[in-house]
């Protein structure tokens, strides 16, 4: 039997591209821990998230590359390490790696739903996610995800509320149930940082920042408190909502905020029949990314056990992860961590700019 060495791995590892980054395993510095042991070989994979949608592909290939110098076994273990997008986050007293906005021109859209199942997906996959329900009018993170509560403060932080494997605060947490918020915006400024600044967050690599719609003081206040990675903008395909969304997208663009594209949701039915119906249009939210040339993130059929899952706080890909929605919706959720990777290492993050 041909004898296996280091470099002959590596060699071999060398032809084998990371489809997003389109460089090989060993530049990018992905093979860890190679042990060769006569024809046995064990090496470890580090991913950039471990929502990456391609790692059935690349655990493949990089199995195939060894078997093809002559190993006799080979054991590939996969393991990740999401990047830092570089932003300085003065506010925040733990490294926050990511911070990634989900917006929408108009209420109603589905943009709460969005957020929540995006943290869960990327929770799931094994990341350190944190939600902030930013939008401090009508604060529904805590009921679609089932936390009503938030643990009691410790050492003059506020600790976050937890529900699958994402932490989470919300002015929920803070005022009556249907109590009013009858503020202007230099108390929502306030409440913004305070989320930032006050929370025991603790080492994060997604925060995902669910925020009011429209583009008044909330938008303009994080984007000022807290450097973002990007924004996710959510739209349903009829017109009205596509000319709401637009003007969003052109705030952020505005703000210097990189647009990680755009989610269609409530994108058609699903009839007994198999065949789909569209309720609020067809292609909006795609003909929307495309002129604006931005990611098209995907579309999220109506479902209504999305509503079900909201209400009694289960998330559709908790209470339902084989639904069409739930798939659509990880599938999302790995597009975004996927886009985020890919800036946070090829240094195309626009730079950020205080808003006066």
């Amino acid at each position: 039997m041909t004898q296996i060495t280091r470099e002959a791995v590596l060699a071999a590892l060398s032809k084998v591209q990371e489809p997003e980054l389109h460089q090989d395993l060993v530049s990018l510095g992905m093979i860890r821990d190679l042990k060769i042991d006569d024809g046995n070989v064990s090496f470890s994979v580090m991913l950039t998230t471990p929502a990456c949608p391609l790692r059935g592909r690349i655990e493949k290939e990089s199995r195939e590359a060894v078997e093809a110098i002559g190993a006799s076994k080979v054991t590939v273990k996969l393991d990740s390490d999401v990047p830092n997008d570089g932003r300085m986050r003065g506010l925040v007293n733990a490294p926050m790696r990511n911070a990634i906005a989900v917006a929408s021109g108009k209420g109603g859209v589905g943009k709460s739903t969005v957020s929540v199942n995006l943290a869960v997906a990327l929770a799931q996959s094994g990341a350190r996610v944190g939600l902030m329900d930013a939008d401090i009018y009508g604060p529904n993170v805590p009921t679609m995800m089932g936390a009503p509560s938030m643990p009691t403060p410790k050492n003059d932080k506020l600790q976050p509320a937890e529900s699958y494997g994402v932490k989470m605060m919300s002015m929920g947490y803070l005022v009556k149930p249907g109590q009013p918020l009858i503020w202007r915006g230099p108390m929502l400024n306030s409440a913004i940082r305070q989320f930032i600044s006050d929370v025991e967050w603790g080492e994060l690599d997604y925060l995902i920042i669910d925020l009011p719609p429209g583009t008044g003081d909330a938008p303009l206040s994080l984007a000022q408190a807290l450097p973002l990675s990007g924004v996710v903008i959510v739209t349903l395909p009829q017109a009205v909502s596509l000319e709401d969304a637009s003007r969003g997208l052109e705030m952020f663009k505005t703000l210097n905020v990189p647009i990680l594209g755009v989610v269609e949701n409530m994108s058609y039915l699903t009839l007994p029949d198999g065949s789909k119906m569209d309720v609020f249009g067809q292609g909006g939210g795609e003909s929307m990314a495309k002129h604006y040339d931005v990611p098209f993130l995907g579309s999220i059929p109506l479902n209504p056990k999305v509503r079900i899952g909201g209400d009694t706080g289960k998330p559709i890909i908790i209470s339902d992860p084989e639904s069409d929605a739930a798939r659509a919706l990880i599938k999302v959720a790995e597009t975004v961590a996927a886009h985020i990777s890919v800036a946070a290492l090829s240094g195309n993050n626009a730079p950020t700019i205080d808003v006066i």
